[in-house]
């Protein structure tokens, strides 16, 4: 019962935390009155700089840390249960590797954010949709199929990005491609998080919705068939709520890497594997901990480190510390 308390009010601490801490400095209390006044009449004895601050810079950067680390972590654990294979994470399906370039594609074409961001976002979903066509084999899709579709469409978007930064200019687009391809959430925006968060919050509400039929599709498909599940069904919804959840992510802060993999056995060791509970599990430690580093990103130098370094550094090592700890075994 602790564990569960903890997993719903540390996500919204850290939240309350990330709005004052940085290098501008701003009192926790006047935090809590400009967000208060949000409801409330309360009188202004604050600059007009530290509302901006707090409401139009750190908190659409912290809601949308909060939502791509929880979103990365469902579809993630999702997968995981789905091809019951404890090395799957959310760029399986080559969905990454499509989003980058679509990505790149944009920055060399001079297109605006919004506009990187909607050719992101669709060029994700066209390579999960290849993987998918491409896995197809008489009407069914075999989980082995799904992965080397994925392996191969993503070795083919990963060719494309190459290309791309090949021809950039490297003065100005290369380096912007680069940088984009690290992760970054300062580019964040009132409007990105009202277009981004509503997808991922929609791919988060369809993986919850069938948490409970994943627990029967990990036991393989003539099993869940046996039980009654509609197996290919099941495999469309959660490849679709996943690939909405990823692309949208990837659109809004570039390739996050290791969240996927990493917090579902974080999750699992705390709560079981029951996806019942795993699942929601996973949504309060993926924001709480995209939360956290994030915060890392913004204040540990004088120049903000690109996330998907900060999630590398620290994903890898914990990834071999869980390898040594299980013994491979994954119980």
């Amino acid at each position: 019962m602790t564990t569960r308390v903890l997993l719903v009010v540390v996500p919204f601490a850290l939240l309350y935390v990330s709005l004052f801490v940085g290098r501008f400095y701003v009192a926790p209390h006047d935090v809590a009155r400009i967000i208060a006044s949000l409801a409330v009449a309360i009188p202004q004895d604050w600059p007009d700089s530290v509302t901006t601050i707090v409401l139009q810079i750190r908190l659409p950067r912290a809601l949308m840390a909060m939502a791509v680390g929880a979103g990365l972590s469902i579809s993630g654990a999702a997968f995981q249960g789905m091809f019951r294979n404890p090395l799957v994470s959310t760029d399986v399906l080559g969905v990454s590797a499509a989003s980058g370039f679509g990505a790149a594609l944009a920055i060399l074409l001079d297109r605006r954010l919004v506009e990187l961001q909607l050719i992101a976002f669709v060029f994700g979903l066209l390579g999960v949709l290849i993987t998918y066509l491409l896995a197809r084999v008489y009407r069914t899709t075999p989980a082995l199929m799904l992965v080397l579709s994925g392996v191969i469409v993503g070795a083919f978007f990963s060719a494309l990005l190459s290309g791309a930064k090949f021809v950039a200019d490297s003065e100005a687009k290369l380096p912007a491609i680069t940088y984009w391809l690290l992760g970054s959430f300062n580019a964040t925006t009132v409007r990105s998080v009202a277009t981004i968060v509503p997808a991922i919050a929609a791919g988060v509400a369809g993986l919850l919705l069938v948490r409970w039929k994943l627990n029967v599709l990990s036991m393989g498909d003539d099993e869940a068939r046996a039980l009654g599940v509609r197996t290919e069904w099941l495999k469309g919804i959660v490849i679709a709520c996943a690939t909405l959840i990823t692309s949208a992510a990837v659109s809004a802060c570039g390739v996050v890497g290791w969240v996927g993999l990493v917090i579902p056995h974080v999750a699992r060791m705390l709560v079981g594997p029951d996806h019942r509970i795993l699942l929601p599990a996973t949504l309060s430690l993926g924001a709480s901990y995209l939360l956290v580093i994030d915060g890392l990103a913004r204040t540990a130098t004088a120049v903000e480190i690109p996330i998907g370094i900060l999630t590398s550094i620290i994903g890898a090592p914990f990834f071999a510390y869980l390898l040594r700890r299980t013994s491979a075994t994954w119980q």
